[in-house]
């Protein structure tokens, strides 16, 4: 009899926690996460992701917004120091004889007035100091910010919308369309970039296209070069992806081919594209920062990461002012470690067994 009292005295426990979950208090209590916001939050606890983040928001609000008050910007264009220096006298000597035999010496002087701004020290008014022709360096920091960035951003996404459609063809139809895809692929891994860009520098040069669109060139160059690794990530997940129990009842319920690709396949490869992107954008950043160095990037003028770093390439400006070159190589290393940071957030985020 005792057994059968604990026995009820413990059902109606369980019957009474079973009423609590019931109603309001289930909702209360209970938090359901969707996918999105379980992604979000591994990200967002990741300390190294949210320093990446700050990293790249500071690094935008520097080169996008900064040059708006800066007093040596114009338009996105920097404005050159053009503030009178001391008077600089010259004096040039003339020897000649008059008629009587004698040896006359003459002197004529000239007053010329240069721009003491040229190589200008730092100040309140110059905060890295100007360049040889009086610009203000802090400000072409800033401005270069904005051709770097900008560069990285555009190439990552024409790389990736060709690599998705090329990868999602391949990856889907498989036989010849992959073959002939994967071909082309292979060709474009083969191709040598920086000779490529050496080559199409003095192309450009001889054509006399030293203007904005040389930075276009250079954007599609890059596009043409570096798609091939998204779509081998594309194809690659697809074809893991194709053969499953959702894509089985698609094709049942008698759904387009373009319908399959783009609202069952490709939103589960994005993902991994997504980290692809992020990771990617540092390396095309670096990249344009070596052709800068080379002087195989923007139009001459066009202040640049890179192009600023190509001062180091004069001995007097490596050693004589470090202010040249030291601020871009510290944006370009910040720029590629925030972007890292947020591709191994994101790479753990999406990936249900990496738990912390």
């Amino acid at each position: 009899m005792e057994e059968n009292k604990n026995f009820e005295d413990v059902s109606e426990e369980v019957v009474a926690t079973e009423d609590d979950l019931h109603g309001e208090n289930l909702n209360d209590r209970v938090r359901v996460l969707s996918p999105g916001m379980m992604v979000a939050k591994r990200f967002f606890r990741s300390k190294l992701s949210m320093l990446g983040l700050i990293m790249l928001a500071v690094l935008f609000i520097f080169s996008f917004v900064g040059p708006i008050f800066s007093p040596w910007s114009s338009g996105g264009n920097p404005v050159k120091d053009e503030t009178p220096g001391l008077p600089i006298l010259s004096i040039k000597t003339f020897a000649y004889i008059d008629e009587l035999g004698n040896e006359i010496i003459a002197y004529e002087i000239n007053e010329t007035i240069p721009n003491s701004n040229q190589f200008a020290e730092l100040s309140l008014q110059h905060l890295l100091g100007t360049d040889n022709n009086g610009y203000d360096l802090f400000t072409n920091l800033m401005l270069g910010g904005r051709i770097s960035l900008t560069i990285g951003f555009v190439v990552i996404i024409l790389e990736t919308l060709i690599g998705v459609v090329l990868g999602g063809f391949a990856g889907y139809f498989g036989g010849w369309v992959d073959n002939l895809i994967m071909r082309i692929v292979d060709v474009i891994s083969c191709v040598p970039t920086l000779p490529i860009m050496l080559i199409l520098s003095t192309t450009f040069t001889s054509l006399k296209i030293v203007d904005i669109r040389r930075l276009y060139y250079l954007m599609g160059v890059l596009t043409l070069i570096g798609w091939g690794g998204i779509a081998r990530l594309v194809r690659g997940q697809i074809l893991s992806l194709r053969e499953q129990d959702f894509m089985l009842a698609a094709k049942c319920s008698g759904l387009s081919t373009s319908r399959k690709i783009f609202r069952h396949l490709l939103p589960n490869v994005m993902p991994q594209l997504i980290v692809s992107m992020t990771m990617g954008l540092g390396s095309i950043i670096l990249m344009e920062a070596t052709l800068g160095f080379l002087d195989l990037g923007a139009p001459l003028g066009t202040p640049t990461w890179g192009a600023m770093i190509n001062a180091a390439a004069n001995m007097t400006y490596l050693s004589g002012y470090p202010n040249f070159w030291i601020p871009p190589g510290i944006c370009i290393t910040l720029a590629i470690l925030a972007f890292n940071f947020v591709g191994d957030g994101l790479r753990d985020a999406f990936d249900p067994k990496m738990k912390r």
